[in-house]
């Protein structure tokens, strides 16, 4: 029993939030890189490549060498081709509303992923919408409260409550909105809101397609070959200088490395939770990124942090651990439930049968 709590709660808990934190990683240097003059195609298709050959081919043929692949029906291998078609949509809106708004941003747009998740899950019947339990109201709730909380982080800045010393701080968000262009931050708006509704359409598929091919570590890899696949051919049209893709050894090449290897790391973890958790459980870790990128800004970017981020995340953290709640509740309710279907279906003949038997 110890050890099944470990697989099915802790464990999770601590790949999602460690995956979270490397997600603001890679959009913080994504950015730095993309002002080095890294074209935004080129990252895409190097980070694809990467995270293809380098992490997640070889992995397969290690931990089946010996018994084999597991039998794939063409019509998997075309939902694993949509899936990585709707992945490199992410990609491709995400990385390029980044570009035009911030980080920031992204991290904030973020808590649209539980709502979006919530409502495609109660539509295709992944999760129940019964406002008799008190678990659906807390995921109602919870998801409502987070969203509160990024809007506060985003609109109310408040006092700084310390400041690191920096010899070039980062601009703020406030700073951002008056430099760039209220139109690019609107178009990076719109497509970072595309990015986390694809995302959510894409841990709806995916947890479609585990179900008819429970083998997570060679989903993984056909979803990255395909994204590979669709991303060449668009990403070399898109950038067709050749001096655009020779890296440097410096930033630029880093932030390929990074997003490759973690990109990856990250599919594979949100694969395996999907399946021991589902896709809600797997959305809710979303808005954990606003907290982390805050954290992370303060400490080794050296932005002040502000009172409205400290409020702002406690709200957050209020509504993330209300969802949390919601789905211990559901599995209990749940429990309960089937205990009471079956007393009612094979009642207990207490009568005929004595308690105690001399």
């Amino acid at each position: 029993m110890a050890w099944r709590h470990v697989y099915k709660d802790v464990i999770p808990f601590a790949a999602l939030i460690t995956v979270e934190c490397t997600n603001v990683g890679v959009t913080i240097l994504f950015k730095e890189a993309t002002e080095k003059g890294l074209s935004y195609f080129v990252f895409i298709f190097y980070a694809y490549v990467l995270s293809t050959l380098v992490l997640l081919l070889p992995l397969p043929f290690i931990f089946f060498s010996s018994t084999g692949f597991p039998p794939i029906k063409f019509s998997v291998l075309c939902r694993i081709f949509l899936l990585g078609g709707i992945g490199f949509g992410c990609v491709l809106s995400g990385y390029k509303g980044i570009q035009y708004s911030s980080p920031t941003l992204a991290s904030a747009l973020s808590n649209l992923v539980p709502a979006f998740t919530f409502i495609l899950a109660v539509i295709f019947r992944m999760e129940k919408a019964d406002l008799r339990y008190s678990s659906t109201k807390a995921k109602i709730l919870g998801s409502i409260v987070s969203i509160s909380g990024a809007v506060i982080i985003v609109l109310y800045k408040g006092p700084a409550l310390f400041s690191a010393s920096s010899p070039s701080q980062p601009p703020s968000i406030n700073s951002l909105l008056s430099s760039s262009s209220q139109t690019n931050w609107i178009l990076g708006g719109f497509l970072l809101t595309l990015e986390f509704l694809l995302t959510s359409i894409w841990y709806i598929v995916q947890t479609h397609i585990l179900k008819l091919y429970p083998a997570e570590l060679i989903v993984v890899s056909l979803y990255n070959v395909c994204g590979t696949l669709i991303s060449a051919p668009l990403c070399f049209l898109a950038e067709p200088q050749s001096s655009a893709w020779r890296l440097k050894p410096d930033i630029t090449m880093v932030s390929v490395i990074y997003s490759g290897v973690f990109t990856g790391f990250a599919a594979l973890v949100h694969t395996w939770g999907l399946r021991v958790k589902g896709p809600l459980y797997v959305s809710i870790f979303k808005p954990s990124s606003i907290a982390i990128a805050v954290a992370m800004s303060a400490i080794f970017l050296g932005e002040p942090l502000h009172l409205g981020s400290v409020v702002g995340s406690l709200i957050l953290s209020i509504g993330f651990y209300a969802v949390i709640w919601g789905k211990a509740k559901e599995e209990e309710e749940l429990s309960e439930d089937n205990g009471l279907i079956c007393s009612r279906t094979q009642p207990w003949s207490d009568s005929k049968t004595p308690l105690l038997q001399g």
